[in-house]
């Protein structure tokens, strides 16, 4: 597929299996997204970014609407403080857009924390580098392709 969007072409170099969805006009909501893709909220894998502490970051996928447990991942990272990172760190980090983030294609490795609730899912859909765009895989595939990725508990539960 010609332009195809960046994680696409990442996901493809590695052998994984995906079909790109394009949405017909803005996405408001993650209920709207999944509905437009034929999904369930829970499909949906959120790709967010963390920042550690001075220039060092981390990615956590979480599914649909679950929130990240801040104590939980403070903790599991061993970090007294965390914070979202900003607009700019995102885009300058991944490479991506908020709104678009994935793991993979990244510009440099980073350490990318899975929880569970994303492989509870067969099919998922994630960022694909481009807003309006989302790449759909197998949850296994996902799990394959990211060997060094850690699993755990990393939402609210």
């Amino acid at each position: 597929m010609t332009n195809q969007p960046p994680v696409a072409t990442a996901l493809d170099a590695l052998g994984v299996t995906n079909r790109v969805y394009v949405h017909a006009g803005p996405v408001h909501s993650l209920q709207q997204a999944a509905e437009e893709r034929g999904q369930r909220p829970e499909q949906v894998v959120r790709s967010i970014l963390f920042r550690l502490g001075q220039d060092r970051f981390a990615m956590v996928l979480v599914a649909g609407p679950a929130q990240v447990a801040w104590k939980t991942l403070r903790q599991h990272l061993g970090q007294s403080r965390l914070t979202t990172a900003t607009e700019e760190e995102v885009l300058s980090v991944t490479g991506y857009p908020i709104g678009a983030v994935s793991p993979f294609g990244l510009p440099q490795p980073l350490p990318i924390y899975i929880d569970e609730s994303v492989l509870a899912e067969e099919e998922i859909s994630i960022g694909s580098g481009v807003r309006g765009t989302t790449v759909i895989l197998r949850s296994a595939d996902l799990r394959a392709a990211l060997p060094d990725a850690e699993i755990g508990i990393f939402r609210v539960v």
